[in-house]
């Protein structure tokens, strides 16, 4: 179908989906195939060398996935996406198609724990520097930045604290030294709530266990490729030069604006093996139908519930974008829709014991690990998402002992009131 002439709610539903022509089936079917039968020995040869479009093996392709992937570039306005195994699958294999050893990123301190310990621990012991600025103003991000730099990376939302990024100036800062910008938008809902390529970024990846899948049923993850990158400015011959996997093929040559997910797959994929399974494939493409009615519901519980904790007793402050005292405030108006999410956090008064009272006397929201669910969560970051960060790096974070984020479900508002009311009675 023409993806452009349709907007974000048409395209949720039937972008990637093709009826089958044979059983008039109205669902994708999935493919819970390996391997798949090739015609001839030519045709093989041809798939393999990538002069052919098809599928190989579903280590790297699957009808299925297909399908799911051609709906989120569908709705990003992209020139490709890959489907992998989770969000952390998907930050690694785009960092690892980006930077090589003696290589750098440059990241904003707002990450999600998992993301951060990637970057500090396990891509420097693959010889990639893994750079924090100390906030996320430019000038900050700039001093960090030499000719070995390969990619800026922020969160188009920060986890936990929910500082939105100045997007614009950090993409305009990024192609002022010709370097990718990598935007993790988990939070911007598949591009519903927030857009980055709309405001500067080249890449995007999305932990798609949360608002994509919806309903905690799945492990997923999500490159996008906006095609708006030049990739034959020299910084990056393993896709602009011969390719040591594929005979000396050129991808840019061969892909042009693809070029950087086709690297992704074909090689991240190949190598790594983060592949998801159809029936998780199948689990987001549901999913993704119903996401704008979804989460325009979330946010709109998000303010009430917030509302709510902010005139608490026992609330010692309230960290919501959608209120103007927050620091992005502007920020979340200028690039997220509504001007919110659907996730905020609190600081309770006390101590970390009466926290985890708190937490443990919830009866509907649940305590979990967890974002973009139909059910309301309630997470305490530091002694579960950033329970590895010292110190001074939670400090940097945003994250303190009686800290609280709350990531809204599908549940009437005003039963979720009422359930931090009868646990703060306990605390």
């Amino acid at each position: 179908m023409n993806t452009k002439n349709y907007r974000f709610e048409t395209l949720q539903i039937h972008a990637g989906l093709q009826p089958d022509t044979e059983t008039g089936a109205r669902g994708v079917a999935i493919c819970p195939t390996a391997a798949y039968r090739f015609k001839t020995c030519d045709h093989a040869a041809r798939l393999f060398d990538l002069s052919e479009a098809g599928n190989i093996y579903t280590r790297l392709q699957n009808p299925t996935t297909s399908a799911y992937e051609q709906r989120i570039a569908a709705l990003y306005g992209a020139v490709g996406a890959l489907a992998v195994s989770s969000g952390m699958s998907a930050i690694l294999v785009a960092v690892l198609s980006l930077a090589a050893e003696g290589d750098n990123i440059v990241a904003s301190p707002y990450l999600y724990g998992g993301t951060y310990n990637q970057f500090r621990s396990s891509l420097r012991k693959l010889g990639i520097d893994c750079r924090i600025a100390q906030s996320e103003r430019t000038e900050d991000f700039e001093r960090l930045i030499d000719d070995r730099t390969r990619a800026l990376y922020t969160e188009s939302m920060g986890n936990p604290t929910c500082a939105v990024a100045d997007l614009e100036a950090l993409g305009a800062l990024a192609n002022k030294h010709d370097v990718p910008f990598v935007v993790d938008n988990t939070f911007g809902a598949a591009g519903y709530l927030c857009n980055p390529f709309e405001w500067g970024a080249n890449i995007v990846v999305d932990s798609a266990t949360k608002w994509i899948n919806g309903h905690g049923t799945a492990m997923g993850g999500v490159i996008v490729d906006g095609g708006n990158y030049d990739w034959s400015n020299g910084k990056f011959p393993q896709i602009d030069g011969p390719s040591e996997g594929y005979h000396g093929l050129n991808l840019y040559e061969a892909f042009g604006k693809a070029a950087f997910i086709v690297k992704c797959r074909v090689d991240g994929l190949r190598d790594l093996g983060c592949c998801p399974s159809p029936f998780d494939s199948y689990l987001m493409m549901i999913g993704l139908e119903t996401l704008s009615l979804r989460v325009r519901h979330e946010v709109e519980s998000t303010r009430k519930l917030a509302e709510y904790c902010l005139k608490h007793p026992k609330v010692k402050s309230v960290s919501f974008v959608g209120f103007p005292t927050h620091p992005s405030y502007a920020n979340a108006r200028k690039y997220y829709r509504f001007g919110s999410s659907a996730v905020f956090t609190i600081e309770l008064c006390g101590t970390l014991e009466s926290t985890v009272r708190f937490v443990e006397s919830l009866r509907l929201a649940a305590h979990m690990t967890m974002i973009g669910d139909s059910i309301t969560v309630v997470t305490h970051p530091a002694s579960t998402t950033h329970k590895q960060l010292s110190e001074a790096d939670l400090a940097a974070a945003g994250v303190t002992p009686t800290l609280l984020r709350i990531s809204l479900g599908l549940e009437h508002p005003d039963d979720l009131i009422a359930d931090f009311e009868q646990a703060f009675a306990n605390v």
